[in-house]
């Protein structure tokens, strides 16, 4: 564990200081785009944060190539490099986007093209689900479902990139309890080590999330941009998809070794690499519906995306921001506690978790829906409007 907390620390000493001058030169040579109509501040703002929080990250890689405790990550270094290469291009065209605003099937093509290298070169791919042994039987069946599910997850961090702090906040809360999971995972699964891929990148992410955040906390000074963005998401599903080449399918869905619920020792595995991210899939699937059914591109631009709302509703810039973080950790809190109760055999295994989450999004839903009603009662030259936040 030390070694990882060391991991932590450093990545976020290097990225905060590469982010201090990032902004710095941003802002002496004016790099930085004007104010679009659906953006919520108000001055223009360096979005080139995405490159320090890349050079943050590639530092770590390249010290724990020196590290004897990570070793068993660069037992396949083809894998490590392929992951790095596809981070490059992806934050090479996302700073493309920052400053001049790509197409978006330019963009759409990259983010395939960089999960296509994580998955043919990087041999990283979902072979199988941990539901009773269940395989993937074609490999090209495997390769598209890992790469589509790359790209989603890719457009979903980015998606919900609207609000200072907002995605920095929701993935450091994420990769947390992923790093949680993923280390408990391999403890208790009979591994001869705690040190794995998976676990290494949710500790890099970590370090990277914490030393980009006091630059873009309300009022920010530097943004992420596409390029940080995508990052974070290209990263986040990596680890989620080197946890499964970890596990055994066939005694993941065992009940004596996931716990006495089947159905959750089966499931939760699955689960909560999706339920860490299940407010970004949500703002992303609700934003494709939505845009394809006024006929548009789903990845037109718009100012309708769940941050957007929470404005309109009442809230401040930075109350939205945290109640983002509250749903994040209340339900991915629950799952881990599922799977926490399930496979140590707490008292009601899995229902500390279930009444942690009812309890918390209970709250979570009235903290959510109070502003509207302040709001509503408040007269109407103090009603929020969408001009007032645009």
């Amino acid at each position: 564990m030390k070694q990882y907390v060391f991991t932590i620390l450093f990545t976020a000493a290097i990225t905060f200081g590469l982010s201090w001058g990032v902004w710095r030169l941003s802002l002496k040579y004016k790099l930085y785009p004007g104010i679009r109509e659906r953006d919520v501040h108000k001055t223009p703002t360096p979005r080139l944060g995405g490159v320090a929080m890349f050079l943050g990250v590639t530092a770590a890689f390249l010290v724990s190539s020196q590290n004897p405790f990570f070793a068993i990550v660069w037992v396949d270094p083809i894998a490590v490099w392929a992951i790095l290469g596809a981070t490059l291009l992806i934050v090479l065209v996302g700073v493309a986007d920052d400053l001049w605003d790509l197409d978006w099937m330019i963009k759409l093509g990259a983010q395939f093209l960089a999960a296509g290298i994580i998955a043919w070169f990087g041999q990283l791919q979902i072979y199988s689900l941990p539901i009773g042994g269940v395989a993937v039987v074609s490999s090209w069946v495997s390769f598209t479902l890992t790469v589509f599910s790359i790209v989603v997850v890719m457009n979903a961090v980015n998606f919900i990139d609207g609000l200072d702090g907002l995605v920095a906040g929701v993935c450091l809360i994420a990769n947390v309890i992923f790093f949680a999971y993923s280390y408990l995972l391999v403890r208790d699964h009979g591994a001869s080590t705690y040190f794995n891929l998976a676990s290494f990148i949710a500790a890099v992410l970590i370090g990277a999330c914490i030393g980009f955040l006091p630059l873009n906390w309300s009022p920010a000074k530097l943004f992420m941009g596409d390029s940080g963005a995508l990052m974070l998401g290209l990263l986040m599903a990596t680890s989620a998809i080197a946890i499964t080449g970890i596990l055994d399918p066939a005694i993941v869905g065992d009940n004596d070794e996931f716990g006495r619920s089947q159905l959750l020792g089966a499931f939760i595995p699955i689960l909560l690499p999706v339920v860490i991210v299940l407010l970004p899939l949500l703002d992303f699937g609700l934003a494709v519906i939505r845009r394809m059914r006024a006929g548009k591109s789903p990845f037109s631009p718009d100012r309708k995306h769940l941050h957007h709302r929470m404005l309109d509703m009442g809230h401040s810039d930075r109350d939205a921001v945290l109640i983002f973080y509250a749903w994040t950790t209340i339900v991915s809190m629950s799952f881990l506690l599922m799977y926490i109760g399930t496979q140590y055999q707490w008292p009601g295994d899995y229902m500390l978790g279930v009444a942690f989450g009812v309890v918390g999004v209970a709250a979570c839903l009235v903290v959510t829906l109070l502003p509207s009603r302040r709001a509503a009662a408040a007269p109407p030259s103090l009603q929020p409007t969408r001009e007032a936040v645009a």
